[in-house]
């Protein structure tokens, strides 16, 4: 099988950073890959920038990277048409240029994306289809780590607690989950099995409630599960690595009430991110050792984000793994990273380069 062994020292490392996407996480992604490109060392990688719009239209873009946090980068005439060519052996990007077709050559496919249609293996099916090494957790990990009940299950058979939790598909009678919510006692949570940054995420207090909770929920998926709220407060763990992983310091989220809805994780504006967290070290340790247990069951690789709680009693309670977590120079994992020694640069180094080895060792 052919490989993709590390470049001489002469010669870049052609990187196509992926990011937009069919998602309703398509802004988050604008921070992340502008953060990513921007840090790339440019004496290493040569940049491929791939955006694709929130109608799902795939371009390379040569115009400036402040334009992608802007979210104008597909306005002007910085666009062309590409797509990855699903041809093995030609490792490249498709040019739909007027002239006819041109291909540029990739080394490796960075995506930065979040939510779905990017971060649950359809992307990473396409790299794995084109024989390009890929940045991250591959196609399989990344389906399971984007489905929660699934997920859930897999932790909970390597023995790591899980919240109890209630599935619907559309269509289920809604008195299920009003007898479930009962059973378990309120407050619940109710979540699309298949989303991030919290889109469509309720805390529900009150039976009359619930109903609408599960609304909205469904507008994000065709799933939702109902779980048990975990008394205590949430950790994280930045994981990183293959076979041999390391982790970043644990950080700890502090909120004045409510959860961690999508407008706290990305104003901090009642709540506060503590790394490392102010927990005891022996159960940071604990956490770290945990994360990997976690990591390990779900087949991730490359880098992905652990997060669990933490009872009053120091139990440890596992919430989801983001395979790929928020990656501007202020989001929690670079942070977490960062407290273990690993500049944003070194990070992503370190991604490529695990990358490259995954690559090598199929």
């Amino acid at each position: 099988m052919q490989t993709n062994q590390p470049k001489q020292n002469n010669q870049k490392i052609k990187t196509a950073v992926i990011f937009g996407g069919y998602s309703s996480e398509y802004s988050v992604s604008l921070q992340s890959a502008t953060a990513v490109l921007q840090n790339l060392d440019p004496e290493k990688y040569e940049l491929v920038p791939v955006g694709i719009t929130k109608a799902g239209d795939w371009f390379y873009y040569t115009g400036a990277f402040s334009k992608i946090q802007e979210d104008t980068w597909h306005l002007g005439n910085d666009c062309i048409p590409a797509a990855l060519s699903p041809v093995r052996n030609s490792r490249c990007l498709l040019l739909f240029e007027k002239g006819g077709v041109r291909r540029l050559a990739v080394d490796l496919v960075f995506p930065v994306l979040h939510g779905k249609n990017g971060e649950d293996g359809t992307v990473q099916g396409a790299a794995a289809l084109a024989g390009i090494p890929l940045a991250g957790c591959g196609v399989l990990a990344s389906a399971l780590c984007m489905d929660k009940d699934r997920a859930h299950r897999l932790v909970e058979a390597a023995g790591v607690r899980v919240p109890r939790a209630f599935v619907l598909k559309a269509g289920t009678d809604g008195k299920k989950a009003q007898e479930f919510a009962a059973q378990t006692g309120y407050p619940v949570f109710v979540k699309p099995v298949k989303a991030g940054s919290s889109y469509g995420i309720s805390k529900v207090g009150t039976p009359e409630n619930l109903h609408n909770a599960l609304v909205l929920a469904f507008q994000y998926d065709s799933e939702v599960i109902v779980e048990e709220a975990i008394d205590g407060f949430e950790v994280g763990c930045a994981v990183l690595g293959n076979d041999v992983l390391v982790t970043g310091e644990v950080d700890e989220i502090e909120l004045s009430g409510g959860f961690f809805d999508f407008t706290e994780k990305y104003t901090l504006k009642t709540s506060a991110i503590h790394v490392p967290a102010r927990i005891d070290p022996v159960l940071a340790e604990t956490v770290k050792k945990t994360a990997k247990v976690i990591y390990r069951a779900l087949g991730c690789s490359g880098f992905a984000r652990v997060d669990c709680f933490i009872t009053p009693q120091g139990g440890i309670v596992f919430n989801e793994v983001n395979t790929i977590p928020g990656f501007t120079e202020h989001s929690r994992y670079p942070g977490m990273m960062q407290a273990a020694g690993y500049s944003f640069r070194e990070m992503l180094d370190r991604i490529v380069a695990l990358a490259l080895e995954e690559e090598g060792n199929r």
